[in-house]
C-alpha cells in the first residue's frame, strides 16, 4: 500500500505542470468556467458554507467555490497541485485553506463541513469505499457529499499509463452512476444522479463516455 501511495503521489506531482491544459481542469475558456459555475451553484448549500474539496487538484473548482463566498478547504496528495491552487488563489486575492494530504483520510481533524466535493478522483483510490466512509464522517448532519465521476475511457484507448498495478485498483476507469448510486445509499438519506456527458461546455467539446454528478445528503 505505502509503495502504491508513493507512486501515486509521484504521478500527480509530475502531473501537475500540464494539468490545467485539460478544458475542464484549468477553466480558462469563459464557457466552460460558466458551466461548472452554475453546476456548482446548484450543487452547493447556501453561501457562506463550509467546503471540503477532496482531491482538489491546482483548485479551479474550490476558486469558483470561494468567489462564490464559501469557505474552503482543499486537500490533494500533490505538493506541487497544492503550490499551484495557493498561487491561484494568491492571484485572485481570495483565501482558503490547502492541504497536502492523502484524500482517502483527509487531513482535516476534527473539521466539519456543511459539504464535501470530489470530481474525477475516485478511480485513482486504493479503496474507494473506505475512502466515502470517512468522508461522511466529515460532514456536519444534513451536511451534502457531491460526487463527479463517470467511467472513463470505455473504450480502453487510451496508451497513457497509470501508476503500476492500476488494473488491480478497485475503480480503475471510473464507476457507473448505479453502481456508485448503491455503495453511496447505505450512508445518506436520499440521493440524486445529473447526467453530465450530453453538456459540451463542461468539457471543453463532445465527450462520449459515462459522466455524471452524484448529489446526497446525509
Amino acid at each position: 500500500m505505502a509503495d502504491r501511495t508513493a507512486s501515486i503521489t509521484a504521478y500527480w506531482n509530475a502531473a501537475a505542470a500540464a494539468f490545467d491544459d485539460e478544458p475542464d481542469h484549468g477553466l480558462r475558456d469563459d464557457h466552460t468556467r460558466a458551466a461548472w459555475s452554475a453546476l456548482l451553484s446548484s450543487w452547493m448549500p447556501s453561501a457562506p458554507s463550509d467546503v471540503l474539496d477532496v482531491g482538489c487538484g491546482t483548485g479551479s473548482l474550490s476558486l469558483l467555490l470561494a468567489e462564490a463566498g464559501h469557505r474552503v478547504t482543499g486537500v490533494d496528495v500533490a505538493l506541487r497541485m497544492i503550490e499551484q491552487a495557493r498561487l491561484k488563489f494568491g492571484t485572485a486575492g481570495l483565501e482558503a485553506c490547502f492541504l497536502v494530504g492523502d484524500a482517502m483520510k483527509p487531513p482535516t481533524p476534527g473539521g466539519r463541513f456543511d459539504a464535501l466535493l470530489s470530481r474525477h478522483l475516485m478511480w485513482t483510490l486504493p479503496d474507494p469505499e473506505a475512502a466515502l466512509r470517512e468522508w461522511v464522517t466529515r460532514l456536519r448532519p444534513g451536511g451534502r457529499l457531491v460526487l463527479v465521476e463517470g467511467r472513463w475511457r470505455e473504450a480502453d484507448q487510451s496508451d497513457v499509463p497509470y501508476v503500476p498495478g492500476a488494473a488491480s485498483l478497485p475503480w480503475n476507469g471510473g464507476i457507473r452512476a448505479e453502481a456508485l448510486a448503491a455503495v453511496v445509499r447505505p450512508f445518506v438519506s436520499g440521493l440524486h444522479v445529473e447526467p453530465l456527458s450530453g453538456n459540451p461546455a463542461l468539457w471543453g467539446g463532445e465527450v462520449d463516455d459515462e459522466r455524471y454528478a452524484l448529489i446526497a445528503d446525509l
